[in-house]
């Protein structure tokens, strides 16, 4: 049953006190573009460290498909949608963090807009992983089988005027002209971010930052 967290410290005894299922803990952060993941998975994972749980965060985004499969699939104005991530590599993915020992991943080049294989690595020593990403709860054909990976799953529930706020800042930080980053998010983020809310397995905490 899902439950309602607001609270850094709250989240991070949840975290702390998961039980995991194979060799290390995996902790899924879910939420649409621009909800705060990329933010709170470093956080989470300094947290759990330092009190004596050794924590490391993986982004999703290192299972992007390349620009030239994207193009040649006609799905490159998509990217960032889960037709455009490499769905099956980042299952076995998973499923080889469970298992234990040093497994190696791929790490997205924002800057580049590229994948570089095996660039990131979780030691054999890492007892949790943090692994954050957009369609961790996706529940559609394929995404929805790691659901059942995962021993803690936690979403961040984001109203849309603040994700699309968020998006043109980012956007616009990146070079975008304003109307280009309207473009932008409108025409990717946002749909992707209404299909992750539309379409979401219950996660094991909705977890929200306490009004400032």
């Amino acid at each position: 049953m899902s439950r309602d967290l607001t609270g850094f410290a709250a989240l991070a005894r949840a975290a702390m006190g998961v039980t995991p299922r194979g060799a290390r803990a995996l902790i899924a952060l879910a939420g649409p573009p621009a909800s705060g993941k990329s933010t709170l998975a470093p956080r989470l994972a300094q947290a759990m460290t330092k009190a004596g749980r050794p924590a490391q965060v993986v982004p999703m985004d290192g299972f992007h498909m390349d620009d030239a499969v994207l193009t040649d699939r006609g799905l490159l104005p998509r990217k960032g949608s889960p037709e455009t991530f490499d769905l099956r590599g980042f299952t076995r993915f998973v499923t080889d963090l469970a298992s234990g020992g040093e497994v190696f991943h791929p790490i997205f080049d924002r800057r580049r807009e590229i994948a570089i294989g095996q660039a990131g690595v979780v030691p054999a020593d890492c007892a949790c992983v943090i692994v954050e990403g957009n369609y961790l709860l996706l529940d559609e054909p394929g995404w929805r089988d790691l659901g059942a990976l995962w021993d803690l799953s936690i979403y961040l529930p984001v109203p849309a005027d603040v994700l699309e706020q968020r998006l043109l800042a980012r956007w616009t930080r990146h070079g975008l002209t304003p109307d280009a980053a309207r473009a932008k998010a409108g025409g990717n983020d946002l749909p992707n971010g209404t299909r992750v809310a539309s379409a979401l397995l219950p996660p094991d905490i909705y977890y929200k930052e306490p009004a400032s």
